[in-house]
């Protein structure tokens, strides 16, 4: 197939062969779901459904209509790139298993994303030192990651259960940006004066730059043992 011989060729003659990098990608992580299609970073359609019951259904018929708006063929597609976690644990696998089957049909690669990555690039030019990403992991638990404004990870992914004490050293030195739905919940025990509350503002648009800053970097998953990132291990208050 032709991204066979891509991939066999050096790094240099690679870009070369492929001035338009249309990448396709998915995002399950939330409620809400999307499919977008980029096209060297720049997204040019996206789709989004708000029935999370029912995102299984919705994404591969919505992948074909973003190919006919845009007039291309799936095999245009040079990655496809999916948010993979932490999130909805039905989502991500949703989500990822449509990835790799596509990615494995087409011979392409796989982008996989950090959902708190992704929150975090949308808030690079906020007039703070350091961004914290958070997602509502129910009660008094959030899954967060500490970034600096140039989008560099100063702390993993982690779950973290929320304390009157929790970013005291980050807080004392440093402005700190706090977004995501799990920073409302952190908001009501905050009262330091360096912490930022903004509107979230991270979207379809903010991943397609990332995803092509992963592709340009050949920052490939593996497409056999790649796995949705959970964070934590799933569990069900349900009798087995």
């Amino acid at each position: 197939m032709l991204y066979v011989n891509l991939f066999l060729l050096g790094p240099n003659n690679w870009s070369a062969r492929m001035k338009d990098i249309y990448i396709l990608q998915i995002n399950t992580a939330f409620s809400t779901a999307s499919i977008g299609i980029a096209k060297n970073g720049v997204l040019l359609v996206e789709s989004i459904n708000p029935d999370q019951h029912d995102h299984a259904a919705f994404i591969q018929p919505e992948i074909q209509n973003l190919c006919n708006k845009l007039e291309i063929t799936l095999n245009k597609l040079a990655a496809i790139a999916v948010i993979n976690g932490p999130g909805s644990y039905t989502g991500l696998r949703v989500g990822l298993s449509t990835a790799k089957g596509i990615c494995y049909a087409l011979n392409i690669p796989l982008i996989c994303i950090n959902t708190l990555t992704w929150m975090a690039e949308a808030h690079l030019e906020d007039e703070s030192t350091l961004i914290v990403p958070m997602i509502d992991a129910r009660r008094d638990e959030v899954f967060m990651a500490v970034f600096d404004n140039k989008g560099h990870a100063i702390s993993a992914p982690t779950a973290l259960k929320l304390t009157e004490n929790s970013f005291e050293t980050e807080l004392d030195n440093k402005i700190v940006t706090f977004i995501g739905d799990g920073s409302a919940k952190w908001k009501i025990i905050c009262k330091h004066l360096h912490a930022a509350f903004p509107k979230s503002t991270y979207n379809a648009h903010h991943l397609a730059k990332l995803a092509f800053t992963y592709f340009t970097k050949k920052e490939f998953a593996h497409l056999a043992f790649s796995e949705p990132f959970y964070v934590k291990d799933f569990y069900s208050t349900q009798k087995q």
